[in-house]
């Protein structure tokens, strides 16, 4: 429970939590299913209920983070009304309501996000471009002024030809039809359409025919709008009426005439040519040429893409946060459920990926404080008084030795820190030498595990996230040659040291801002160019330097950092304006490190290297191998003076596996002679499973270690008899986990070049060896060691949520755990 004498008043919220319940809510379990469990949290000693996001996300979402309307109650989840009465149940409780809040990205689905479909429909002179963090001036000369829509299943021009992009016109405007994508026509370029066939028509009506002269001036008028690249707010602000009414003008007039309906339906048919005939869909290529987005293939989307995304999820796109206007019209929800005392905290999604965090949580407890004044919800003297009056807590993953900015107005991280610490006192450090030599005896895998990682980060850079990196590389390039000492430097040497340094950061991300840089940004850094340095002797040295100038940008009144800077690397300061486009990049530079660290780290590295799946947990760090009761001791000692109102956590939403599952295996840390002696009997026992695919067999000996202790962990507890086979369910679920984990490894296969040989064959080993004909024989010389191994991870289960309860913080259990 946390002990307000170990930390400033002003740090404590208004409200502290004693303990949290994570639900996750969904269509099939929403604000009515949550109502029934309220009285039953409130008997279990829980103090406030954890959601999941509760604004509208994508229909069908189970998560809720692909929002798409941040200001409105999700209506699968039961709308406002039965929010209204979760509410009323947890008041009548006592308990409060922490929501997950996302700040970072919005869903881009054009039917369902307005804000997007602006965008698309009016490019720059969108006011919504303001809102998304969109590159208009690219690399690439073709982007300029449009963004890039990685939607087609295939090549543009395939895609086109075949018929499969379909002009539509609905409600007085144009649209584009892609399986379940309708993209905006801009209206300006509308006009295209509208002209087709029109010599025809007015030699049919004649020129004073009242719904023609209406229909020419439709014409007229749309031609005449500001084009989709003005950003002159009064011109903006006449493209956006202009084209409504233009808009409004034509759907009635075409219900008054069913001959122009006839014209536009004649003209629509002749833009969606006809498939076999490719030249009879030049018009429609035109028309989508002449659109503020360009469409292509998804596989562009690695190399292409301008516009940020969540990770390397094209239809998630980064929010500018930083810009008060965007702040202001994402939060008008949270700013009425803290007014009405509906809510009293917040978890905030992925803060690494907001361009200044600090500054973003400082608004939000800005916020919290002028809805509870408005609403004299605390004495506005107690409130100026708090620097940090809404328990807020951060999604944030820390790395080894890291700690949150003490500076910040929050109350810790969602809890992984502990969730690693608590795991380690469960691991027998003692063994690790042990471990390591049957995992490299048995599977040949003997790369250090930062090795693993900083690969890892180099394929994701190459691959998946190769758009990012070359953002990055064409800015630095930019201001490189605005310097004789720098001009020589070219492109590709700067994106390849970018690239190393980026493979090289020990953390997700730094937090330098326009007031400067902390001493733990400056050893990140510092720590990052010596590594990359050393990993590549030949490289240019003073190529790192003038790097580490643009990643720490100095003032000219800051003379020790001048001098300092001039010693060691021959660089004078920057003037003001330069200083200025360093820092800049510098944070456009922090916002990829942390999609890189995580693609890299959490789904690469940690399924490549299995020795013990339990550390390979967010926030883990495989290379430590368990850690002593005093190591733990200290974290605590720390959390209670730093972070007392932290979270706790050991299974979340995000999480590999489930805190059981970690417990069991733990366990085998314990046993390495019988896990050796074991496992090295069933890889023969099952060796007749594998399948040769590219001349090796398959899965590798690397899937197989982790096939055997993934069902180790996850077997049935209520089996105390002897077992044939195991249930379908569990083999579907086991089947599913060693393709997911095959494709992440990235190593025989993956998710976007797909080995289906190798997936198969995957398959079929999980099948075989607990289907088959020999897997009587199997189980019953697996069910032994897996017993044991069971009796000894309930006894570490039940022995952490004890230490959950016990330690600084606030315990967070989620749901069911």
């Amino acid at each position: 429970m946390p002990d307000d004498t170990a930390v400033r008043d002003t740090r404590r919220p208004l409200r502290v939590p004693v303990s949290t319940y994570r639900l996750q809510l969904w269509g099939a379990f929403g604000f009515a299913s949550a109502r029934t469990l309220v009285s039953y949290l409130a008997r279990l000693g829980i103090t406030d209920l954890y959601a999941s996001p509760i604004v509208t996300a994508r229909p069908g979402s189970t998560h809720g983070y692909d929002i798409c309307n941040h200001n409105e109650i999700n209506l699968e989840l039961g709308g406002e009304g039965e929010f209204e009465a979760l509410s009323s149940e947890l008041a009548a409780e006592g308990l409060g309501l922490i929501v997950d809040f996302v700040p970072n990205h919005m869903g881009i689905d054009a039917r369902l996000n307005p804000w997007w479909r602006d965008v698309l429909e009016n490019g720059p002179s969108s006011p919504y471009a303001r809102f998304f963090d969109i590159d208009w001036t690219p690399l690439k000369a073709e982007l300029e002024g449009k963004v890039l829509l990685p939607i087609l299943g295939d090549q543009y021009g395939r895609v086109l030809e075949r018929g499969e992009l379909r002009l539509a016109f609905a409600d007085g405007a144009f649209g584009l039809e892609y399986l379940d994508h309708r993209l905006p026509i801009n209206p300006r370029q509308a006009t295209r359409v509208l002209h087709y066939g029109l010599a025809e028509l007015r030699e049919e009506l004649g020129d004073e025919h009242p719904h023609l002269r209406e229909f020419l001036s439709i014409m007229t008028a749309l031609h005449n709008i500001p084009a989709a690249s003005e950003t002159n707010p009064d011109r903006t602000a006449e493209r956006q009426r202009e084209k409504e009414v233009a808009r409004e003008r034509l759907q009635r007039v075409l219900e008054q005439s069913p001959r122009l309906q006839q014209h536009i339906d004649a003209a629509v048919r002749a833009f969606n040519g006809q498939a076999g005939q490719p030249q009879s869909f030049d018009l429609l290529h035109d028309l989508l040429e002449a659109q503020p987005y360009r469409l292509s293939y998804w596989r562009t989307a690695s190399h292409e893409i301008n516009y940020r995304r969540f990770f390397d999820i094209n239809d998630l796109a980064g929010l500018r946060m930083a810009d008060d206007q965007v702040f202001v019209a994402t939060h008008g929800l949270v700013r009425r459920l803290l007014t009405a005392s509906k809510l009293t905290g917040l978890r905030i999604d992925h803060p690494d990926g907001l361009f200044d965090p600090g500054k973003y949580v400082a608004m939000v407890q800005a916020l919290a404080r002028s809805a509870w004044s408005e609403a004299n919800a605390a004495p506005r003297e107690a409130l100026e008084r708090l620097a940090a009056p809404l328990y807020l807590v951060l999604e944030k993953i820390l790395s080894t030795g890291e700690s949150l900015p003490p500076e910040w107005p929050v109350h810790g991280t969602t809890g992984y820190n502990f969730l690693n610490e608590v795991n380690a006192l469960f691991v027998d450090y003692r063994q690790a030498r042990s471990l390591r030599r049957i995992y490299r005896r048995l599977t040949a895998a003997d790369d250090p595990f930062p090795r693993i990682v900083y690969e890892s980060k180099k394929l994701i850079m190459e691959t998946a996230m190769a758009s990012e990196l070359n953002v990055l590389a064409f800015a630095l390039n930019r201001m490189s040659e605005r310097s004789r000492r720098s001009r020589d430097f070219t492109l590709n040497s700067l994106r390849d040291v970018l690239q190393e340094i980026i493979a090289c950061f020990p953390v997700y991300r730094t937090y330098v801002s326009e007031q400067g840089w902390s001493d733990a940004d400056r050893r990140t850094i510092e720590e990052a160019i010596q590594l990359a340095r050393r990993y590549n002797p030949a490289t240019e040295s003073t190529i790192y330097d003038f790097v580490r100038e643009v990643l720490l940008p100095r003032r000219e009144t800051d003379p020790d950092l001048v001098r300092e800077g001039e010693r060691r690397h021959g660089y004078p300061p920057a003037d003001e304006a330069e200083r200025l486009q360093r820092w800049h990049f510098a944070m456009r530079f922090q916002q990829s490190t942390g999609p890189v660290q995580a693609k890299g780290l959490e789904d690469t590295a940690f399924y490549r290297d299995n020795l013990l799946l339990s550390l390979n947990e967010v926030g883990g760090d495989p290379a430590q191998f368990g850690g002593s009761a005093a190591a733990f001791h200290q974290a605590a000692a720390r959390r209670r003076a730093e972070w007392p109102y932290e979270m706790l956590a050991t299974s979340t939403h995000d999480t590999k596996l489930s805190e059981d599952v970690r417990a069991r295996l733990n366990a085998l840390s314990e046993l390495p002679d019988q896990w050796r002696r074991d496992l090295g009997r069933w890889l023969r026992m099952n060796a007749a499973h594998r399948t040769i695919v590219d001349g090796e067999p398959a899965p590798d000996r690397n899937d197989e270690y982790r096939f055997y202790q993934a069902l180790v962990g996850i077997w049935p507890t209520e089996s105390p008899g002897p077992r044939t086979s195991l249930p379908r369910g569990l083999v579907d679920r086991l089947s599913a986990f060693m393709l997911k984990s095959a494709h992440e490894a990235k190593l025989h296969t993956s998710w976007i070049s797909p080995n289906l040989a190798y997936d198969e064959a995957v398959l079929r080993y999980v099948e075989r060896t607990l289907t088959g004909h020999s897997a009587a024989r199997f189980l019953s010389s697996f069910l032994p060691l897996q017993r044991r191994i069971a009796r000894i991870g309930m006894i570490n289960a039940l022995a952490q949520v004890l230490l959950k309860i016990a330690s600084p913080g606030v315990p967070d259990f989620y749901q069911g755990t």
